[in-house]
């Protein structure tokens, strides 16, 4: 896979992608990240990337000239344009299960107080957010994205069995609790089944405390599996 990712902050969008597993992916050649500074496509002397928005309002908008410049010279015929705003749809697991099948992901990182739409008309494919907040720019969203995704391309994990086994591989369900050794920390013990052997009585014991876990944190998954309740 080949990530492009184009934004007023290239480090801010890397800094995150240079460590651990993304980094070991990288190094296996499984994916391969570019960052691009928006500012190369500027055509003005002082490289100018924004502009006052029209019909007034407070903040300034990325303007589309830089934008589609960037986008025309970076995407391939097989390439899925993604925009990282506030306004976009929540992403989830399953987005990342399906973005990671895709050959060449490009990223457009708003900032400011957003992009021209018309880049949204013409040009982006998918409006992706990681939350009902703000952030200080689009570089940060992409960055927590791209690691969602790649940390699912084969190989990138080394253990095939890893992305099967986490929070969010049933999208109705978060991970059960987990536990290593010792088996007694001050007082505070390893739960008996898991030390039993007895693999069915662990599985159901797991799925037990699955559903436990995910009624406390996050009832509203159960709540769009149940439906809503009845009179």
């Amino acid at each position: 896979m080949r990530i492009d990712i184009i934004t007023l902050f290239p480090e801010i969008a890397l800094a995150p992608l240079r460590e651990s597993i993304i980094k070991r992916a990288q190094d296996a050649k499984i994916v391969e990240i570019h960052a691009h500074n928006l500012r190369d496509w500027a055509t003005d002397k002082h490289r100018k990337t924004d502009d006052y928005l029209c019909g007034g309002g407070q903040g300034m908008l990325l303007k589309p000239e830089p934008l589609f410049a960037a986008v025309e010279d970076l995407r391939q015929a097989d390439s899925k344009v993604i925009l990282t705003t506030p306004q976009g749809k929540s992403f989830v697991q399953a987005d990342a299960q399906r973005l990671a099948t895709h050959h060449h992901l490009l990223f457009l990182c708003g900032h400011y107080e957003g992009i021209d739409h018309r880049v949204i008309e013409e040009l982006v494919d998918e409006e992706l957010s990681i939350g009902d907040y703000v952030l200080t720019n689009g570089a940060l969203a992409t960055a927590v994205i791209c690691d969602a995704i790649i940390r699912l391309l084969p190989g990138a994990l080394g253990d095939e069995r890893s992305p099967e086994e986490e929070s969010f591989s049933d999208p109705n369900l978060l991970e059960a609790p987990a536990y290593t050794k010792p088996a007694d920390f001050r007082g505070f013990k390893v739960p008996d089944v898991l030390l039993s052997g007895h693999h069915g009585e662990i599985d159901q014991w797991k799925r037990e405390q699955a559903l436990a876990r995910t009624r406390k944190n996050r009832p509203d998954l159960l709540e769009a599996q149940e439906g809503p309740p009845t009179s």
